[in-house]
């Protein structure tokens, strides 16, 4: 049965044709009822291309309890603003007077009397969530307030009256609005101070730590540290040190020293596709240096060398140390990557030998053992010379160019190490188990360096791995964490299940078209909740509950260390899975793990940085709903809250559409404005 929208010529307003609510056009008519029947007017004004308007009429106004109560004690109205844009100005000044923010839908409440408003918001759930309360409590509420307390109903209308007659007050956010920024900028500010320079020890990249820096920078937070400057700095240690491999490409796990110049010499995958996502994001952020494209390129060609198994997904890691020489009794730390000065000098012409010193730490004397870690002294393009005397070095590491040498077999164990023919060094051995949550990480890293970078090459290698995943890792149905030889095994843990589901949204943000990724996403998600959400704590515990039988405790991962913790990642998964589904069931474990986590977050921000990531995409989370070549346009920019939607059915004369959380922002009408919108929409404080 329809209502009195189903003749209307707006699409919005017959897209609410079937609602069980007994909805008017604005008209004198209906006016005339309220006032007769005494009804305080219930107006919503939106628009058909409005997300969470959307969201709303399939909510809140399909509920028939709702409708019921909305039926007996109110005349609703729908407006849509494009074709009443006068009503829709003035009650959105109204509704940013009474609540600091504005956007669609924008629900309304008015005396019949006068069209005078009293009360107002834009997106009401069903039930109290997200700090907002259910639809039919407001609204019984408001009824309640209106038959009541006529006395406080004027002077509240004339105070409202009196400000739109001037100017529209914007009022501060709620308390904990507030609460949650300043909770963020002590996380942000804390991270930030972690990853500065000076300090004393070992340098290990901690990346978690120098994402979450990133992302601050744009909010301008009031700090002692320049974010934009330390973030910068880590990625130059991380691309110019020793720590990364400037002959063959990849990282290693960190350097012995606070001068980032050697390395403790084993590459782990989960540290190489962390960094490679960190570089894309610096690049995006306008941080454009060379070191860390080839720094990117680099790790990426030895990815597929030397990490990628012929069936598509990642070995986990290689050794630091290797043999000299097949009949060596114990290999040697960084044999196969360090570089005697007299060896180097009889390869190298003179000229390559000399601009070799100048760019790179190499003496005589060296810096580890009498031999040689490269550590770059200074950013930007390596010359043409450097290139040829680095391609050198190449040759007597591997024994051919890296142009032939497309793919170098693993050592799977000393044995293999020492008596297979080389042609070049002894490489170190490489641990070929696949782990999803490391590769999980790499597909991440190369998802995210494929769009900033304009590299399909390194969307295909990320495609494959975590289509391996996908056909191969479960067992009975339920997701495994590895694999070897073909053989998956161990039920997936937290990580395995929050890392994977991140990695396979971000190949959907690559590629929106793609559906199969997202699809994915959810039903793994759903095996997550299933078996690994803690009904009484909040948040993930770190194993099944079928699986948790010898174990004294279920821990719940929320401490970031060499990888991300769990909840983090698990938490800023599920906002993103509440924009790109509409379903808000998402929003509301993610609600529930941060307060599960809010109590560490205020006492040891140090502990948990990937906490206040999921804060942040909580807080400033925007969903751009556009056309192919738009969001293409969009995926190298750093927008580090946003996620993309593929639409063809934009409003006319408009390039997309920005929905800040639960709210619709007018259409985008040129790119201009689209990006003014998304920017803004990061940072909404």
């Amino acid at each position: 049965m329809t209502n009195r929208l189903a003749e209307a010529k707006s699409l919005y307003l017959r897209k609410h044709a079937e609602n069980p609510i007994d909805w008017w056009p604005w008209c004198d008519e209906a006016l005339a009822t309220a006032r007769a029947q005494n009804k305080p007017i219930f107006l919503s004004i939106g628009y058909s291309s409005c997300h969470w308007c959307t969201v709303m009429e399939g909510e809140a106004f399909s509920d028939i309890a709702i409708a019921d109560y909305m039926n007996a004690n109110y005349l609703p109205i729908k407006v849509d603003r494009e074709e009443r844009p006068d009503l829709d100005s003035i009650y959105m000044q109204a509704l940013q007077m009474m609540s600091g923010q504005g956007g669609w839908p924008l629900n309304i409440f008015l005396s019949p009397e006068d069209l005078v408003p009293f009360y107002a918001g834009t997106y009401f759930p069903v039930d109290p969530r997200y700090g907002r309360p259910g639809f039919l409590q407001v609204l019984q509420a408001l009824r309640r307030y209106y038959d009541t307390e006529k006395a406080e109903l004027q002077q509240r209308k004339a105070l409202i009256i009196e400000s739109l007659l001037t100017s529209a007050v914007l009022q501060d956010g709620t308390t904990t609005e507030l609460e949650d920024r300043e909770l963020l900028r002590q996380g942000w500010e804390t991270s930030t101070g972690v990853i500065t320079s000076g300090q004393s020890g070992n340098s290990f990249p901690m990346i978690p730590y120098t994402e979450l820096a990133l992302r601050g920078t744009r909010f301008n937070f009031e700090s002692r540290y320049n974010g934009k400057q330390v973030c910068t700095q880590r990625g130059l240690d991380l691309a110019l040190g020793g720590i990364y491999d400037h002959v063959g490409g990849g990282f290693h796990r960190y350097t012995v020293d606070p001068t980032w110049t050697v390395p403790h010499f084993e590459k782990m995958l989960y540290d190489n596709g962390q960094i490679v996502e960190y570089l894309g994001n610096l690049w995006s952020a306008g941080v454009q240096e060379p070191a860390f494209e080839r720094a990117v390129a680099g790790t990426v060609q030895w990815l597929k060398r030397e990490m990628t198994a012929p069936e598509g997904y990642f070995y986990a890691s290689q050794d630091a140390d290797s043999f000299t020489e097949p009949t060596a009794v114990e290999p040697e730390e960084g044999a196969f990557y360090v570089w005697s000065y007299s060896e180097v000098q009889e390869l190298l012409t003179p000229e390559e030998l000399t601009e070799l010193q100048q760019q790179f730490t190499f003496t005589p004397n060296g810096n580890f053992e009498g031999r040689n870690v490269l550590q770059r002294r200074n950013s930007g393009k390596l010359s043409a010379t450097l290139e040829t005397a680095l391609s050198k070095l190449f040759i007597v590491r591997y024994g051919v160019s890296s142009e032939s040498l497309e793919t170098f077999p693993p050592a799977c164990n000393n044995q293999e190490a020492k008596t297979t023919n080389w042609p070049g060094r002894i490489p170190s051995v490489t641990d070929t188990k696949m782990i999803v949550a490391w590769n999980s990480l790499m597909i991440s890293g190369l998802a995210k360096a494929a769009g900033v970078f304009q590299q399909p090459s390194y969307l295909e290698l990320a495609a494959q791995a975590a289509n391996f995943i996908l056909e191969n890792q479960f067992v009975n149905g339920r997701f495994q964490r590895l694999n070897y030889q073909g053989e998956p095994t161990v039920l997936a843990q937290s990580e395995d299940y929050a890392l994977f589901i991140k990695a396979l949204l971000d190949l959907q943000a690559c590629n929106p078209e793609n559906q199969r990724w997202l699809e994915n996403a959810i039903a793994i998600q759903d095996e997550f909740n299933e078996f690994l959400w803690s009904v009484e704590l909040g948040g993930y515990n770190n194993t099944s509950s079928d699986s948790s039988q010898d174990l004294i405790v279920r821990e719940r991962s929320y401490v970031d260390n060499a990888t991300p913790s769990a909840n983090g990642i698990a938490i800023a998964n599920l906002v993103r899975l509440a924009l790109l589904t509409d379903n808000l069931d998402y929003l509301d474990l993610a609600e529930l793990g941060l307060k599960a986590f809010k109590s560490v977050m205020h006492r040891s921000p140090q502990a948990c940085p990937s906490l206040f990531t999921a804060l942040d995409w909580y807080r400033n989370s925007t969903l751009i709903r556009s056309t192919t070549e738009q969001i293409n346009s969009l995926i190298p920019k750093f927008l580090p809250a946003s996620v993309f939607a593929l639409t063809s059915d934009l409003p006319e004369g408009s390039v997309g559409l920005v929905c800040q959380g639960l709210k619709c922002l007018a259409p985008a009408e040129n790119v201009e404005h689209l990006l003014q919108q998304v920017e803004k929409s990061q940072n909404r404080g």
